[in-house]
């Protein structure tokens, strides 16, 4: 699959597909992996931006406070949490 986004999308992008099934990371987490620790908001927004869900996990990305952030897949924050909840995430 050819991935079309932003350098920083794609850098974004690609780190999602290490997080493994079952995990969960902060935006904050995101961004300090991909050598931006002050990105965690553009974390979020290229999160956002992902025309690739589910097959790009972003749906393993949540805030730092614990709470779900948000989820642009079809069926949004009730289907991040479905597919979150089908991987065993205790949230």
């Amino acid at each position: 699959m050819i991935l079309k986004g932003t350098k920083f999308q794609l850098k974004v992008w690609k780190y999602l597909k290490t997080i493994p099934k079952g995990k969960v990371k902060t935006y904050k987490q995101v961004a300090i992996s991909i050598k931006s620790p002050r990105s965690a908001r553009a974390v979020a927004n290229a999160c956002a931006k992902n025309p690739y869900a589910p097959k790009i996990p972003c749906h393993r990305v949540i805030r730092s406070d614990g709470a779900l952030g948000g989820y642009s897949g079809r069926g949004g924050i009730k289907q991040k949490l479905k597919l979150l909840r089908s991987e065993k995430v205790a949230i």
